[in-house]
């Protein structure tokens, strides 16, 4: 990649926020999913980006270049998010993948300088129903269980059993993703107990006055469909984009056609006056 360097802020609560920079021209931030770090979860979606765009690729507290705190709130992580666009200085794209995808919401409807938003497969909880609770419940016990016997890599990949389909656990297996991002089980296990994912509020989907293009894989589970659809209806200006052939895993198994969709909408994205 170009111009590759990095850019960290300090947080209200002294956290440092870091990510690595690639690229030249308007700036778009990536936000991870919850599983790895801006790196591991970026790095081939935005090497086709980086003639044309400045991408961010900042980590959640406590991993990638970023520093740890015992708060892993999600208001914390929001505010987190607000405080790198802000230091910026100038109109900023969001990109968010899963549960990044919700912060970057989250973050889009308290921001002016946000000038357009790309979700992707953005996992509403609030709309979770008893069966996936049941599903996402039996997950984490699974990830828990392997965390105990000291099988980080493998904790990791339970949990990722609950979004993955079984075509994408093999090529994130294959891709060494769950061996790297295993060492962050901890992080991850810390914002589960903080969160409760029946808790939401749908109203804040109508203060975000930044387009929005929903990015949804054709293959991937109920559940995030019906949040895609959901986000869709509930911001004042957004629309839903399929990308043939995958699921949840879309940045792992099909950057390029996610970094053609991201370069359609952000080359034309303007926030409104």
């Amino acid at each position: 990649m170009i111009n590759q360097r990095s850019h960290d802020v300090t947080t209200t609560d002294g956290v440092t926020i870091g990510g690595t920079v690639h690229g030249q021209g308007p700036p778009l931030v990536f936000l991870q999913g919850v599983i790895g770090d801006g790196d591991l979860d970026w790095n081939q979606v935005v090497e086709p980006l980086t003639g044309r765009f400045t991408c961010h690729l900042p980590s959640l507290r406590g991993r990638g270049l970023s520093g740890d705190h015992p708060d892993h709130s999600q208001g914390r992580l929001v505010d987190d998010v607000l405080t790198y666009v802000d230091s910026i200085g100038e109109p900023t794209g969001l990109v968010g993948w899963s549960g990044g995808a919700s912060l970057a919401l989250f973050a889009a409807a308290r921001s002016v300088a946000v000038n357009g938003v790309a979700p992707i497969e953005p996992g509403m909880m609030y709309l979770l129903d008893e069966r996936e609770q049941a599903a996402l419940f039996g997950a984490v016990a699974e990830m828990v269980e392997q965390a105990g016997e000291g099988e980080l890599p493998s904790a990791m990949r339970a949990f990722a059993g609950w979004p993955f389909n079984d075509e994408e656990l093999a090529v994130a297996e294959d891709a060494g993703y769950f061996e790297a991002a295993g060492r962050y089980v901890p992080n991850l296990l810390n914002f589960i107990q903080q969160n409760d994912p029946t808790e939401g509020d749908p109203a804040v989907l109508s203060a975000i006055s930044a387009p929005v293009l929903v990015l949804l894989g054709s293959n991937t589970k109920p559940f995030f469909t019906t949040s895609a659809l959901h986000v869709a209806d509930h911001v004042p200006n957004g629309r839903v984009q399929e990308i043939l052939g995958a699921g949840h895993a879309a940045p792992l198994t099909h950057p390029e056609t996610l970094a053609e969709a991201l370069t359609g909408f952000f080359g034309s994205a303007r926030k409104p006056a």
